[in-house]
């Protein structure tokens, strides 16, 4: 008797299980890095998204991602790496470096995003983005300060050499604890991006 109980157990146990548990696979719905990237906490699941603010397709993706890390559990820690894919995403990436550094970027994110592709705004001079940031409270003299600093530039090719370790070619991207890229394209959508994701951190905190 105890035997069918345990058994019908198991089974019962096995139908709750998630239905995406064994469906996502290496190489097919996400890649897996061949060479690990060090992350900056490791006490924590890193998650780090790769964006370009001229990129649409992370402008669609972007409100998604907020509404996720908003409810992301206290073991994630989130990461914005913005990209550098040519010589006007440059100015881009550091102004979102220079809000990092302000702790700004809950500010001036998503009106990033607005601006560019809602209000059709083109920053074409660090002046452009130094008056905008100053609209979101970012002091124009404190922008200007950071822009082209040490502190910025170091960053830029630190996340120059992390893309370069998570081999990002396209944005947006998402890698989980260094070891591995989800892409829209491998998951089969936006959304379906951040069931692997969420996949994908159950699984580092099986390993752990």
């Amino acid at each position: 008797m105890f035997k069918k109980l345990f058994a019908a157990l198991c089974v019962s146990m096995l139908a709750a299980l998630p239905a995406w548990a064994e469906e996502y696979r290496a190489n097919q719905h996400y890649f897996e890095l061949p060479f690990p990237v060090k992350t900056v906490d490791e006490n924590k699941i890193e998650v780090t998204e790769a964006f370009g603010y001229l990129c649409p397709h992370c402008n669609t993706f972007e409100p998604l991602l907020s509404n996720w890390r908003e409810k992301k559990a206290d073991d994630v820690a989130f990461v914005g790496l913005p990209v550098v894919f040519g010589r006007s995403w440059e100015p881009l990436a550091r102004a979102y470096y220079v809000a990092e550094l302000s702790d700004k970027v809950e500010d001036t994110h998503q009106p990033m995003f607005d601006a560019i592709h809602l209000q059709r705004k083109r920053f074409r001079t660090a002046e452009d983005l130094a008056e905008f940031y100053a609209d979101l409270g970012l002091p124009e003299e404190k922008f200007n300060k950071l822009y082209d600093s040490f502190a910025v530039n170091m960053k830029l090719k630190q996340g120059d050499a992390k893309l370069r370790g998570y081999e990002v070619t396209g944005v947006p991207s998402m890698i989980v604890n260094g070891k591995y890229r989800v892409t829209a394209q491998s998951a089969g959508g936006h959304k379906q991006m951040l069931e692997v994701v969420d996949y994908l951190i159950e699984k580092e905190r099986a390993a752990q």
